[in-house]
């Protein structure tokens, strides 16, 4: 990806959290009857989730870009930078 775009690693949690911030406003009628548990739980699971997708979607992110920085050669390219290594 160019840096020009924004990350899939930022776009999906976003949107998740605006998913859960709808959520909480929906459900606000259980932390008027009282049930503090029942709403910052489940708040507090789906902030956890988003997390973890964060990090799950970066970490395969900076993999990718890995994989595309590094130049495959040949065998002789490789002797060669295994002697490079040996002096």
């Amino acid at each position: 990806m160019s840096n020009s775009k924004i990350k899939r690693s930022v776009v999906f949690p976003l949107i998740m959290l605006a998913y859960l911030g709808v959520m909480a406003w929906v459900g606000r009628d259980r932390l008027v009857r009282g049930e503090y548990l029942y709403y910052f739980g489940i708040i507090g699971v789906g902030l956890v989730i988003i997390l973890l997708l964060y990090l799950s979607l970066r970490k395969k992110e900076q993999l990718q870009q890995r994989r595309e920085q590094e130049q495959y050669g040949t065998y002789a390219d490789e002797e060669e930078k295994e002697e490079e290594k040996e002096n």
